[in-house]
């Protein structure tokens, strides 16, 4: 019997830092069927409440340049510091299941895969204003006043690239953004370029 559905779809979702991406992602996984977290590989070392292949695949920065080298990420890019990078055979992998995958990646590693997943669907994360977002990295006790002001001067930069994604959320109200984010993903699934022509003629053609 045909699957409904041809091949899992992709969401690639960027904020600056401390617009609430990762926390969004985290949510929509555990409340919409068939969405996987796609697990990024980083030289960062992991934060106390991270967990080695849930949140991060953690490795030194010889192994990453190694990878990198060979050509085994579909994009890359370092980040204060850190290098971060997709592995295409795990997201290749995920989605010729049929799963639905979610990338949390900045701006630098979205622009690198629009190149080669136009099909994508690509969102912009906004807080409220630039103050508000000064005020939630000031809560991050482990940034100091140092990589605040470095985060900020690159959110200014980031958030200059939002017109190239296909949707802009505001992260005001947590739950309003929530919302929107899972009516973006809905109403992607249910396009009809979705569905699989061999699913339709054998339900209701022959």
């Amino acid at each position: 019997m045909q699957e409904k559905k041809n091949r899992g779809s992709l969401f690639i979702v960027s904020a600056p830092s401390g617009a609430g991406k990762t926390t969004l992602c985290k949510k929509l996984v555990s409340a919409l069927t068939n969405l996987k977290f796609s697990v990024s590989y980083t030289t960062r070392h992991p934060r106390p409440e991270e967990v080695n292949n849930r949140d991060y695949t953690f490795i030194s920065r010889d192994e990453f340049k190694l990878m990198a080298d060979k050509e085994e990420f579909i994009e890359w890019a370092e980040i204060h510091g850190e290098l971060y990078g997709t592995l295409k055979k795990r997201l290749e992998e995920l989605m010729d299941s049929g799963v639905d995958i979610i990338l949390d990646i900045d701006t630098q590693g979205a622009m690198q895969l629009k190149e080669k997943y136009r099909e994508g669907t690509y969102i912009f994360i906004l807080p409220p204003s630039i103050e508000v977002l000064k005020e939630r990295l000031e809560k991050r006790m482990m940034n100091s006043k140092e990589e605040i002001e470095k985060r900020l001067e690159k959110a200014v930069c980031e958030i200059n690239s939002y017109y190239k994604y296909d949707y802009v959320i505001i992260n005001d109200i947590f739950e309003d953004a929530l919302k929107e984010i899972e009516a973006v993903i809905i109403s992607h699934r249910v396009r009809s370029k979705m569905i699989n022509p061999l699913w339709i003629e054998e339900r209701f053609l022959k």
